[in-house]
């Protein structure tokens, strides 16, 4: 009888869902299945600023779970006075540290609560989103926001809108497209933009916005930092406020968000357009800023009276990074789903795509569509794009991918 043949190889999964399925097909027991699967997921968990004594108590409760925690080098005599800590460990290995530290001093039971945030949101397949006038599920599929610019000096299609009616008809044709969501927006970002008064951004998005609501069922984002112009459009039939500025440039939006009830899209933007890629983009921690201003929004807009379901997240691609930054954002963009809120991902014909690929915005269609798979497959759930046809179809490749 011939000898059967043993062969080892290395597992690469990538959720819990493929670790599951791995269990499954050596007929694990499912009571082992239950016991093992926290087993196999291993987490790294970055917890910034940690008072020395503290990151002592993190290493040793980690190292007694049979797991570790990264600290500095002089963390160990305290003398230094705070420390970055790197959590590593399996899911159960780091759910059994947090009940451990959960009644400790020092503010452990606060990283205990925070971890235990994470980790939930981390296991999100899907979340709601709730605008002015209905609720949509995001998750099961790759939403696509389809984008229309009535500016004379937008970086990709400023000046392609001569008229509201010609702007509309641009919207209907994205609904039957595959459009999702239709983003409009009247004052340009384009790196050293100019801003424009109230008066002249209401003449350009309220007809247009006045005309798609009487012609498209799908929900309509205004794109705007102007407080008084959110409310006009949301009062014309727009559900979402995409705005860049997360509510900075305008004190008056989280109240006008709130009382609407609309949703809302909070970006991570250095300074603004005008002057945002000019002088030092260097970060000490690109994606650690973004993650912290981010998480200061949303607790800034729950102050406002705006709920988590309201929010959508944005890094901001373009805006105020580097080429290679806005590359790396895209490659770590899973990092943004501990917030639990759907991301927003905006690479769509950007000059970071040209910096790569070459070409003017027109000629940067393969560029996108690789940047917007790459933030599909790394967690974005909405993609905001110029070529709605096109990305349809890259998006439902991409989700294909993701959850085959």
């Amino acid at each position: 009888m011939q000898e059967a043949k043993l062969q080892a190889r290395v597992l690469h999964l990538l959720s819990q869902e493929e670790t599951l399925d791995a269990l499954k097909a050596v007929e694990v027991d499912p009571y082992g299945i239950q016991a093992m699967l926290p087993k196999m997921v291993h987490l790294n968990i970055l917890i910034e600023g940690v008072e020395c004594k503290v990151a002592n108590i993190i290493k040793q409760e980690m190292l007694s779970l049979g797991a570790d925690a990264a600290v500095a080098r002089d963390a160990v005599g305290c003398s230094i006075t705070r420390t970055d800590v790197i959590l590593m460990g399996t899911l159960k290995q780091i759910r059994l540290f947090t009940e451990k530290i959960a009644e400790q001093p020092f503010g452990l039971q606060r990283i205990s609560e925070s971890i235990r945030e994470i980790l939930l949101n981390l296991s999100l397949d899907s979340s709601l989103l709730q605008t002015s006038r209905r609720e949509i599920k995001i998750g099961e599929r790759t939403l696509i926001m389809g984008i229309i610019n009535v500016t004379p000096d937008s970086f990709s299609d400023g000046g392609r809108f001569t008229t509201p009616q010609m702007a509309v008809e641009e919207g209907v044709r994205m609904v039957e497209d595959g459009a999702d969501l239709i983003d409009i927006g009247g004052e340009s970002s384009r790196p050293g933009s100019d801003p424009i008064t109230e008066e002249e951004e209401l003449r350009r998005v309220i007809p247009v916005v006045r005309g798609l609501a009487g012609k498209v069922s799908i929900p309509l984002s205004v794109d705007t930092m102007k407080a008084a112009v959110a409310r006009a459009a949301l009062d014309e039939g727009a559900e979402i406020v995409n705005d860049i500025s997360s509510m900075h440039c305008d004190d008056q939006m989280t109240k006008v968000v709130a009382e609407a009830g609309a949703a809302l899209i909070l970006m991570h933007m250095r300074g603004m357009p005008k002057t945002m890629q000019t002088g030092d983009l260097a970060y000490r921690s690109l994606r650690g800023e973004v993650i912290s201003f981010l998480q200061e929004r949303i607790d800034t807009a729950g102050k406002g009276g705006i709920a988590p379901v309201q929010i959508m997240v944005d890094p901001g691609l373009g805006f105020g990074k580097s080429a290679m930054d806005n590359v790396r954002l895209i490659r770590h963009l899973r990092e943004l789903t501990i917030f639990g809120r759907p991301v927003v991902a905006g690479p769509s014909r950007k000059s970071f795509i040209g910096h790569v690929t070459g070409g003017s915005p027109q000629e940067r269609i393969e560029g996108t569509a690789a940047a917007v798979t790459a933030a599909i497959m790394n967690g974005s759930r909405v993609i905001r794009v110029h070529d709605v046809k096109t990305m349809k179809k890259v998006a439902a490749m991409a989700d294909a991918l993701v959850r085959v």
